[in-house]
C-alpha cells in the first residue's frame, strides 16, 4: 500500500482561484467555510448584514472547485467623518493556510474598499492567533488596542488598523 497523499503538498498558491462573492447561492459556502473555523458562532442574520450591504467586498479562493477561503467585510462612515473599512471574518482551510491564500482574500477586500474612498480599515483578531496576526502585521496592519476578554470564549482580541492610501510598498508586496 503507497503512502497515504498529503493534501497540503497538491495546494498551492498557483491553483488557487478567486472571485467576488456573487449572490445568495454562495451563502453555504460561506456559511460553511466560516462555521467550520472561527471560534465565534455566527448567526444567518449576520453573514446577511454583512453579504446583503457589502457583497462587493466579499471574496471567495477556491482550490479546483472546492471552496478552500472567504473574506467578508463592510466599509462605512466612521463617527460620520472618514470612511472605514471592516474586516469582519477571514477564514483560510487548515489545508491551504501559510500558502498566501489569506494575504491575497485581505488584499482583494482592501482594493475594493479603496475603489469606495476608504481611509483606514480596522479588524480584531485573537492575541492567541499568531498566524493571523503575522499576516496582518505582513499587510500593514498596526495594533491599536488591546480589548480584553473580546470573544466569547474568554480570549483577548488586539485591535488591529491600517492606514490608506497603501504605500508602494505594501501595494506591491508579495502575494505569498
Amino acid at each position: 500500500m503507497g503512502a497515504p497523499s498529503d493534501d497540503r503538498q497538491q495546494v498551492n498558491q498557483a491553483s488557487i482561484s478567486y472571485r467576488q462573492y456573487s449572490g445568495e447561492q454562495d451563502l453555504p459556502i460561506v456559511m460553511h467555510l466560516v462555521d467550520n473555523e472561527l471560534s465565534e458562532p455566527y448567526s444567518i442574520f449576520t453573514y446577511r448584514y454583512f453579504l446583503h450591504y457589502w457583497p462587493k467586498l466579499c471574496f471567495l479562493a477556491f482550490s479546483g472547485d472546492k471552496p478552500v477561503g472567504v473574506v467578508i467585510c463592510k466599509l462605512d462612515r466612521h463617527r460620520e467623518q472618514a470612511m472605514r473599512g471592516y474586516v469582519a471574518m477571514l477564514v483560510v482551510d487548515k489545508l491551504c493556510r501559510g500558502k498566501g491564500v489569506g494575504s491575497e482574500l485581505v488584499r482583494k477586500s482592501i482594493q475594493a474598499m479603496i475603489e469606495g474612498k476608504c481611509e483606514e480599515v480596522a479588524l480584531e483578531a485573537e492575541v492567541t492567533n499568531q498566524g493571523a496576526l503575522k499576516l496582518y502585521q505582513g499587510l500593514g496592519f498596526i495594533r491599536d488596542k488591546r480589548l480584553h476578554r473580546y470573544y466569547l470564549n474568554g480570549v483577548d482580541a488586539y485591535r488591529l488598523k491600517l492606514l490608506l492610501p497603501l504605500s508602494e510598498g505594501q501595494e506591491s508586496a508579495p502575494t505569498a
